[in-house]
């Protein structure tokens, strides 16, 4: 399907205080989606709302037309979300964490996998269990996701956590190439990026408070 994201007079309560309300955008192949806003503005809130694990105090968010509450296997064959925690689980290595996250959408062969793993910098991790990496380090395997073949749609809550500098600039160049081959990227980050790819814009959730 090609992959038309549209949120339409989105509204969202945590703890019985409304956060933002009457917020309408519309996502296509190849943006890029930047959510800014002071914290507690609900930018977190936004993405869990959009990868379908909340439900929106008011709105809706639509998939293709259609309420995306309706089309969940839909959903799941375009999305890739990565929180703000890494999400590996700590006794396997990098290579069978990838080898599970993998399985949810389309398994990766091993060589595949060491391929990722060395893009983002952790050739001769593959076999060391996760919690003996540092945290950048488990960052990195969890971001290893994003160099294997998988959904169009990258929803990512501060992915540029824990990184160094040289690991911010290849995963902004590689977030721009895939919004330029047709992909889309949602994201929250506090950090000021460098390289942008045509269809990005910034949503400042402050402007939308309640």
């Amino acid at each position: 399907m090609t992959l038309h994201l549209q949120a339409a007079g989105l509204a969202c309560e945590r703890d019985w205080r409304l956060l933002f309300e009457h917020l309408d955008f519309q996502l296509r192949p190849g943006d890029m989606l930047q959510i800014s806003g002071p914290n507690g503005s609900g930018k977190t809130s936004l993405l869990r709302l959009l990868a379908g694990l909340m439900q929106p105090t008011a709105g809706q968010i639509l998939l293709g037309g259609k309420p995306l509450a309706e089309q969940r296997h839909a959903l799941a064959s375009i999305l890739l979300w990565i929180g703000h925690a890494a999400g590996i689980k700590d006794l396997l290595t990098a290579e069978e964490n990838l080898t599970w996250l993998c399985a949810l959408h389309q398994p990766a062969t091993a060589e595949a996998i060491w391929a990722a793993l060395a893009a983002v910098g952790l050739r001769g991790f593959e076999d060391v269990p996760c919690h003996t990496l540092s945290a950048g380090q488990q960052r990195r395997v969890a971001l290893a996701r994003l160099y294997l073949h998988g959904p169009p749609l990258w929803i990512l809550d501060e992915p540029f956590t824990a990184l160094d500098k040289q690991g911010v600039a290849q995963l902004e160049a590689h977030l721009a190439a895939h919004c330029e081959q047709g992909g889309t990227v949602v994201l929250t980050t506090h950090h000021t990026l460098e390289r942008k790819p045509s269809g990005y814009r910034e949503l400042n959730l402050g402007q939308w408070a309640a």
